[in-house]
This record gives structure tokens, C-alpha cells and sequence, in this order.
């Protein structure tokens, strides 16, 4: 059985091994490849793994050995689904990984928009504090959580554990979800409607899949509807919010902050509306990254691979 790993490196950079892949077939790894290449790497596999490589209609199609598709990451859109059931080929994704990791990131950027840690640490490596007339100083105005609701947009497993740390924080927790849960809500905890929850958060955190109903959710319309001052944290999928609306929203001081770890086309491009924006800080889509989280991620494609090989497949995304 020929097994091909497509995009490996921001998986296993080093620090994982595929030990379980090998153990299930011939296995070759490829750290990265570009859309020229996909055909004549998978002619012969009769299992393909991918995480960003797109496997269109065209490369299924004039793929005649694959029998598997197997995705790093929960996210499917790169393969189309349709045109793999056509062929009789199994997809797979890993459904829940990272969600301790990916909560803690979100707060982890709500804490920098907050306290602009990165930012007094390397002023004060630059010697500003050595040369100051006064004991202290901040550069940026520093918030306090306690008693500030935060609003969620999508509330599922990531969603309740980003509302778990946000409560502890002493934060009040509003949240928005197409599926409700009522034994979720309790003093602090309530469900609300998206008006209701632009109007009345002062933090807003997204963690809502990209459907059509969820894209550009974030945009001119609903930033008007918001407070004035609003935080605004994405670490779920780029294109839920209208970065060029957002931008303007920054720049007029009617959102006072946005921290996200994604963006409409990565890697970033240079002319994305949010670079060089003062108050809009950017990472490189980390949130999922922590070794542990990649471990399970690693865990899970190993087993969805062997419960196929097995004749029982899980984790089917076009079943």
C-alpha cells in the first residue's frame, strides 16, 4: 500500500515521527508541494494525506489508484468531497485535536491586545526603562477583564473552553450558536441573539466553522452595531471577517483592538488591509501548533488510516 503525505513539515516539522504511518505501508513524505507537482506524486498511491495541498475534481479524477484521502486538520475544504464520493474514495478529518490549545490561544491574544506585553518587553530591551524619570510607564492603555462580557460566536467545544477561561478571568459570557445547549448556560452563561451579542460585548471572539451563513459575519453592518471599543479575536477561519471593514473599523478607533491568527489567504499576502495596523496584531496561524495538539492530531490520522485499512473507516467527511 503506497501512502503519500503531501504537506508534512507544518505537521511534523521535526519534533513528531510518522513511525505510524510507516508501519501501514510504503510510505514517502514530502515536506511541501506545489499544485504542479500533486499529479505525479500520488500517480501510484492508493493513499494520499494532506493538510493544505487542494486535491481539486481534475486530480481525483486522473487519479485512478487512490482509494483514501486522509486530511490533517479538521477543516476539509481543500478536497472536493463530491467528486472523491464519485471516485469511491474514502476522506477523512481529524474532528477534535486542538481544542485546549486553540482556547488558550484565543485568551493568550486577548491578553496581548490587553497589556501589550511583546511590545513593553522590547521597549524596555531597548533601554526605555533604564532611561526613565518614573518607576513604571505603559505605552498603550491596559485593560482589565473582570466584570466584561465577552461575546462567542460559535459554541461548540473550543467555544466552551475559551468561555471556561474567560470565566475564571471573571468575565461574563454571551454566546451565539445555531445549535443551543441550555444545561450550558448559567449565571454568567446565556445564549443570545447576534444583535444582542454585537450590542452588549465588550470582547468578541470567533469560533464558528466557515459556512455561507458564518462568512463575513464580521463586516461593516454588524461592526455598527457593536460597542464602541470593542475587542475583536479570531483564531478560527479567516474569512468570517471583511478584513477591509475591520480595517476601517481600526482605524477609526471604533474597534479599539483586533487580534487574529488568521486571515482571508494565507500566508498573508502583502497587501492584506490589517498589516500595518497599529492596533491589530497578527500571528501565523500558530493556535493549532503546540507539540501536544500536533501529537494528537498525529495520533488520530494514524487511526483513522488503520480503521480504513480495516474495513470500518471513522471520521468520514462524505460518507
Amino acid at each position: 500500500m503506497n501512502i503519500v503525505i503531501l504537506d508534512g513539515y507544518t505537521e511534523n516539522p521535526g519534533d513528531l515521527s510518522w513511525e505510524g504511518f510507516e508501519k501501514l505501508g510504503n510510505l514517502t513524505v514530502y515536506d511541501r508541494t506545489d499544485e504542479k507537482d500533486i499529479l505525479d506524486r500520488i500517480k501510484d498511491a492508493e493513499i494520499v494525506i494532506t493538510n493544505k495541498t487542494p486535491l481539486n475534481e481534475a486530480t481525483i479524477t486522473l487519479s485512478p489508484s487512490l482509494k483514501y484521502i486522509g486530511i490533517l486538520a479538521t477543516g476539509y475544504n481543500v478536497v472536493d468531497i463530491v467528486s472523491a464520493k464519485k471516485q469511491n474514495i474514502i476522506v477523512t478529518n481529524i474532528p477534535t485535536y486542538g481544542t485546549a490549545a486553540v482556547a488558550q490561544f484565543a485568551i493568550s491574544l486577548l491578553l496581548e491586545v490587553c497589556h501589550h506585553i511583546g511590545e513593553h518587553n522590547r521597549s524596555v530591551q531597548e533601554g526605555k526603562w533604564s532611561n526613565c524619570k518614573d518607576f513604571c510607564y505603559w505605552d498603550y492603555p491596559l485593560i482589565e477583564l473582570d466584570g466584561k462580557t465577552i461575546g462567542i460566536i460559535g459554541f461548540g467545544k473550543i467555544g466552551q473552553n475559551v468561555a471556561r477561561i474567560a470565566s475564571s478571568l471573571g468575565m461574563k459570557i454571551l454566546a451565539y450558536d445555531a445549535f443551543q445547549n441550555p444545561e450550558l448556560e448559567n449565571e454568567t452563561c446565556h445564549y443570545a441573539t447576534l444583535d444582542t451579542l454585537f450590542a452588549n460585548s465588550d470582547v468578541i471572539s470567533l469560533h464558528a466553522p466557515l459556512l455561507k451563513e458564518t462568512q463575513g459575519i464580521i463586516n461593516k453592518e454588524n461592526i455598527a452595531k457593536m460597542k464602541d471599543g470593542v475587542i475583536i479575536l479570531n483564531n478560527s477561519r479567516g474569512p468570517l471577517i471583511v478584513e477591509e471593514d475591520l480595517r476601517e473599523a481600526l482605524l477609526s478607533h471604533k474597534v479599539a483592538g483586533a487580534a487574529v491568527d488568521v486571515v482571508s489567504s494565507e500566508p498573508i499576502k502583502k497587501d492584506n488591509p490589517l498589516l500595518g495596523i497599529p492596533n491589530c496584531i497578527i500571528t501565523p496561524h500558530i493556535s493549532w501548533a503546540p507539540i501536544e495538539a500536533r501529537a494528537r492530531l498525529m495520533e488520530v490520522a494514524v487511526k483513522n488510516l488503520a480503521a480504513f485499512l480495516k474495513g470500518s473507516p471513522i471520521n468520514v467527511v462524505n460518507r
